[in-house]
């Protein structure tokens, strides 16, 4: 972690890596000038939080919103958000493998009781060859790497040579989730499961459910 702005109050900090590549997405936005990075938690995944982080207007801001100027960028988090997030980094991803960014958050939620958030629908058979040592890849290289960030990918099924995956938890990707699918997760998978040729992601991005960023709020 490398050049955190600490001025101001501890809800969340940004390196300037990740400002300047926010900065770099926002240009390619409708009156950029006016936009901030707004980040809330959405809800709980496994141990973690996950987040909403997109642009919008800076005037949209309420009382009790907590805000900070980095080089030209509004950050603000919304003010439910403020206690599960005080204390946060918004820095890249350290594995370039993976790609994007991320927030690190000191914070943990409650535990909470009943299934797992991820499951839906009726459970699919995983217990095949395929689909186990696709599991054992995921395990072993993909979500140790990024566990650290409260990030996760989940096997939800395996059809023909494509892998169906969710992926969940504290990463925060800024547009690079498919990224991330593609340049990390995907390669290790055909690598080590040669049945496998493609990786989809099936994460309901558009709920809010999960931490990827998302174009400007109209």
């Amino acid at each position: 972690m490398t050049d955190i702005d600490a001025s101001a109050e501890k809800v969340l900090y940004a390196s300037d890596a990740a400002v300047q590549m926010v900065l770099a997405l926002r240009a390619n936005e409708e009156n950029p000038e006016g936009l901030a990075l707004w980040i809330e938690v959405t809800g709980i995944s496994g141990n973690a939080y996950t987040y909403d982080i997109y642009f919008q207007s800076i005037d949209e801001t309420h009382t009790g919103d907590w805000n900070d100027d980095r080089d030209g960028l509004t950050i603000v988090v919304t003010a439910e958000s403020v206690p599960k997030i005080r204390g946060s980094v918004l820095d890249l991803n350290p594995d370039g493998d993976q790609g994007g960014m991320f927030i690190e958050n000191p914070n943990r939620p409650p535990r909470a009781s009943g299934p797992s958030p991820l499951i839906t629908g009726p459970p699919i058979d995983l217990s095949g060859d395929v689909a186990q040592r696709v599991i054992q890849v995921l395990e072993k290289q993909i979500n140790p790497s990024i566990a650290a960030h409260g990030g996760r990918a989940d096997l939800v099924a395996v059809e023909d040579d494509v892998a169906y995956l969710r992926l969940s938890g504290g990463c925060a990707g800024c547009g690079m989730a498919a990224v991330t699918l593609s340049q990390g997760i995907e390669v290790a998978l055909r690598d080590s499961v040669s049945e496998i040729r493609r990786v989809v992601d099936v994460t309901d991005h558009a709920s809010g459910s999960n931490p990827y960023y998302e174009a400007a709020k109209k």
